[in-house]
């Protein structure tokens, strides 16, 4: 009997007050049924609305949107377009964690590989290692003149390698130290998105939990008072 009453109440339609489209009890929210700010956001924005009016849930979706728009821009001023796309994404319920690694390396170039190639490898043990035994080897094979010492003491030509070794490592390093801010800019707009969403959400859920517990200590208030009267009927039948 009770699921079938429940199930009764999933199919009673009713009409969205702020579109006029026709959905089901289930897909609508009663605006008594909302905390008081939302339900105050939506009555100042469309005058006139029943109390016991139902809403669907897209269009509350979009008007709690230009609610948490207005209290962000009454909190911090204009809005950001990191702002614009946390609300977005809480209007339509979209999920704002990204991996921001993949995507980033998803669209690298040639160049940026080499760079990133390049960078990595002149900053590891490996590079120094075998350069220094290059330069070793170098300087063994011109000082005992084993190939004809085709670079004599003090190793001018050797000077000069190294020299365009430095010049063309230091901007390719710089281009990588450049990606890498790139990478953490995303990063940090992603964490930002991410917190923000959070913070809104946790927001949300408090003024819910406060507006629930509010109602029920209002019913048990009810309640009670009807019970105290059932008692006093009761007692004044017996006298």
């Amino acid at each position: 009997m009770s699921s079938r009453h429940h199930h009764g109440n999933e199919l009673r339609e009713h009409s969205c007050a702020l579109t006029g489209k026709i959905v089901s009890q289930r897909d609508a929210v009663q605006l008594d049924m909302l905390r008081p700010a939302l339900a105050d956001h939506i009555r100042a924005a469309h005058p006139g609305i029943a109390p016991d009016a139902y809403i669907s849930r897209p269009a509350l979706a979009r008007e709690r949107a230009a609610y948490i728009a207005a209290t962000l821009q009454a909190e911090r001023g204009d809005l950001t377009q990191l702002d614009h796309d946390v609300i977005d994404s809480l209007a339509q319920n979209d999920i704002l964690t990204a991996n921001v690694e993949a995507e980033i390396d998803q669209h690298r170039t040639f160049g940026e590989q080499a760079a990133d190639a390049i960078a990595s490898f002149g900053g590891s043990w490996t590079f120094i290692i075998s350069f220094m035994v290059f330069i070793n080897i170098w300087m063994a094979l011109n000082i005992l003149g084993l190939v004809g010492g085709f670079d004599p003491y003090p190793f001018i030509l050797l000077n000069l390698v190294l020299s365009c070794i430095a010049a063309l490592q230091a901007p390719v390093i710089m281009m990588s130290q450049k990606r890498q801010e790139s990478k953490d800019r995303l990063r940090s707009e992603n964490d930002y998105r991410v917190n923000l969403k959070a913070e809104l959400e946790i927001r949300h859920l408090h003024e819910k939990i406060d507006h629930m517990l509010t109602h029920q200590w209002e019913r048990l208030t009810e309640i009670q008072t009807i019970q105290i009267e059932l008692m006093e009927d009761l007692a004044a039948r017996r006298r």
